[in-house]
């Protein structure tokens, strides 16, 4: 991440972003309200996020890809369809220069909620 000051809210940091990025980020944050519609916006770790009773997903631009947090569990149907995408911790990395499997990334929101959202 840069340098910038911290946003205070997601639609800070989404005014910080280039307009191809900040379309690609708001597609995402649509996808999380329909998927999770109780969830609450917020930002941790300097990420715009998504909680219920704790945050359960986390979504922020980097130089070169979209990254989502924290790493999706159980589903074995969905890791393999993820393996191509997953970082050094089993972060996802979406790469900007492809174009962004929405509907892979709605099965992820919606399983990251059912994993993380409630304590």
């Amino acid at each position: 991440m840069s340098k910038e000051p911290a946003a205070a809210t997601i639609d800070a940091y989404l005014a910080g972003r280039s307009p191809e990025i900040r379309e690609i980020l708001e597609t995402v944050r649509g996808i999380v309200k329909e998927e999770v519609p109780e969830a609450t916006e917020t930002i941790g770790y300097q990420m715009p996020a998504f909680k219920v009773e704790r945050i359960f997903f986390y979504f922020a631009a980097f130089k070169k890809h979209l990254g989502i947090y924290p790493p999706v569990n159980g589903d074995e149907a969905l890791q393999r369809e993820l393996a191509p995408y997953l970082g050094p911790k089993n972060n996802l990395k979406f790469p900007f220069d492809q174009p962004i499997p929405y509907e892979l990334i709605r099965r992820v929101a919606k399983t990251l909620a059912e994993q993380y959202a409630r304590r």
